[in-house]
């Protein structure tokens, strides 16, 4: 394996920075730090900390990506998909325990990246990625329909089911004021883009919806709204540096919805960077990304932030404004702390229906509804893989469904391997095709009398090691010699090497040789770090099918065959 190299991409693409690569770097930056702001809130109320916090992890989570990562455009900070993992941790662990998940998840990234595990990504199967997303979609919905309506609760439960239960219990307690703010909300922010693209819906909703709510309250006497500064203090001041608990005990504790949050944000940022590679023609360094977004999640809780990872819309909204190179991100978060440090107390101001009406709009995009609908289409299997992630998502917990899907994720791997492993028995001759390009002609080898010839195509692995015992036990004849022909075996694991152990015992004991077949050289070593190979005999190992028919021959023509 090759070693890993740190190598962020801000450091490449400043190499031939420019003028006019820095003024489209400004432009896009700004853009993107104000489109950031309304999302930094509305994700930071609706996971359960302050508003400040969310602002807080998108400058400094934002400001290490793009400082780290190995994308060009980039841009990250809390997002959508965690909210769900992020409120359930505060309930069960506390702020603190939050804290403490975000640098082990942090931690964990870094080791993926280091060890070059970027790529590993694109090995969960599509149904399940799709499957959590939409659920996560539906979940954050569910969250914000008492803000959405100013609804007042008699409880407010966790669980999915109960919750709605409660909110068609409560609906006569629904505030027509804040529905309207809310309602009306979604629909400046879904209308808007028709009118430009350059400022975003959800800014002009805030902003729209803020200056009416603070005009009803102070000129009409509307004061039943509720607003940010209703339900917490709001202050534009810089948090200190503090490490939070790292005991062992809360470690062990802490570890399980560590890995969560690292897998998601693995998955989510790399799909990110992934899309905008399309868009811009470029290619993201996977791993680099990874050790980005480690380096993020470590240093945003030693300033009390939250989980961030990549996130597409503010990327897109970044290369839709002109976006370059990792300058852009640094810009965004440079604008958002200017912002945090000098118009934050305003905030107070902003009606929590209005935020809720963002993240309607956030998690119906999110929801991928289309995608969801055209996956339905596909075979049994995938729908299956779909709905359960979906449904596992929706009414239990993002934590499950994300361990359900990487197992299943195995599973369906293992599966689809040995669908196209092939194990062939040959009885009478051996249609030699290697070198049928050069010579145009095909070889017919004659498989000597008392002898049986086996061919696998594929790995030679743990799921299928017992096929192949199967596939010959099925003859009934009782063969000198066995040749296993393994010239398209590309790795042998333990269970292999196991399986091969116990055929070798058992043709011994039936007078039967084993004589192995086109061994590549990882495999031979596999064999020979095994002691495989001093059972078998070195001589009885052949380089090719040719070497392995000549060597049984000998052993028939002596009468010998010499027992493994």
């Amino acid at each position: 394996m090759k070693s890993f190299t740190f190598s962020p991409q801000i450091v490449s693409d400043l190499k031939n920075y420019s003028k006019e690569k820095f003024a489209a770097d400004l432009m896009a930056g700004v853009i993107v730090g104000i489109v950031a702001l309304p999302l930094a809130i509305a994700f930071g109320i609706a996971s359960g900390v302050s508003p400040e916090t969310g602002i807080i992890t998108a400058i400094i989570a934002g400001l290490a990506i793009s400082l780290f990562g190995g994308s060009s455009v980039q841009i990250g900070g809390p997002t959508g998909a965690f909210i769900v993992i992020i409120y359930n941790i505060i309930q069960q662990y506390g702020e603190s325990g939050l804290l403490t998940a975000t640098i082990l998840a942090g931690i964990i990234l870094l080791v993926l990246g280091i060890f070059r595990l970027g790529t590993i990504i694109k090995y969960i199967p599509y149904p399940i990625i799709v499957g959590f997303t939409s659920g996560i979609a539906v979940t954050i919905f569910t969250t914000q329909i008492k803000d959405l309506f100013g609804l007042t609760l008699s409880s407010n439960p966790a669980d999915f089911i109960e919750k709605w239960i409660v909110y068609v219990q409560s609906f006569d307690t629904i505030n027509y004021w804040s529905a309207l703010v809310g309602i009306l909300s979604i629909v400046i922010i879904a209308v808007f883009p028709k009118i430009s693209r350059v400022i975003p819906g959800s800014l002009v909703a805030i902003v729209l919806m803020t200056v009416g709510v603070y005009l009803l309250k102070t000129y009409a006497g509307i004061t039943g709204i509720e607003t940010i500064g209703d339900r917490f203090t709001i202050e534009g001041k810089l948090p200190s540096l503090a490490m939070p608990s790292l005991e062992w005990e809360t470690i062990k504790s802490l570890m399980q919805p560590a890995i969560t949050i690292a897998v998601l944000g693995a998955i989510e940022s790399l799909l990110s960077a992934t899309v905008a590679d399309g868009v811009i023609g470029s290619k993201h360094n996977s791993n680099q990304e990874l050790i980005g977004q480690g380096i993020a999640n470590v240093l945003s809780p030693l300033f009390g932030g939250i989980p961030a990872t990549g996130a597409i819309a503010r990327t897109m909204t970044n290369i839709n404004n002109g976006g370059k190179t990792p300058v852009a991100g640094v810009i965004h978060a440079i604008m958002l702390l200017l912002i945090f440090v000098f118009l934050m107390p305003l905030a107070q101001y902003i009606p929590m229906s209005c935020l809720a009406g963002v993240l309607v709009v956030v998690s119906y995009n999110m929801s991928g509804w289309r995608t969801f609908r055209e996956l339905l289409k596909n075979p049994k299997s995938d729908v299956s893989v779909l709905l359960i992630t979906f449904l596992l998502t929706v009414i239990f917990d993002l934590t499950i469904a994300i361990e359900f899907g990487l197992v299943l994720a195995c599973l369906l791997f293992i599966k689809r391997v040995m669908s196209v492993v092939e194990i062939s028995s040959i009885r009478d001759k051996i249609i030699h095709t290697e070198d049928v390009t050069i010579s145009g002609k095909e070889e017919h080898l004659v498989i000597p009398k008392d002898v049986e010839a086996y061919e696998i195509n594929g790995p030679y692995f743990f799921g299928i090691a017992n096929k192949f015992e199967e596939v010959m036990l099925q003859t009934k004849d009782r063969p000198k010699i066995r040749i296993i022909r393994m010239r398209k075996v590309p790795f042998i694991d333990s269970t292999g090497i196991h399986n091969l152990t116990s055929l070798c015992e058992m043709s011994r004991k039936e007078n039967i040789q084993i004589i192995l077949s086109g061994v590549n050289e990882d495999v031979y070593n596999a064999l020979k770090r095994s002691g495989f190979t001093e059972k078998l005999k070195e001589e009885n190992i052949c380089r090719n099918i040719h070497e392995a028919i000549k060597r049984a021959e000998v052993l028939l023509e002596s009468d010998k065959a010499p027992k493994a």
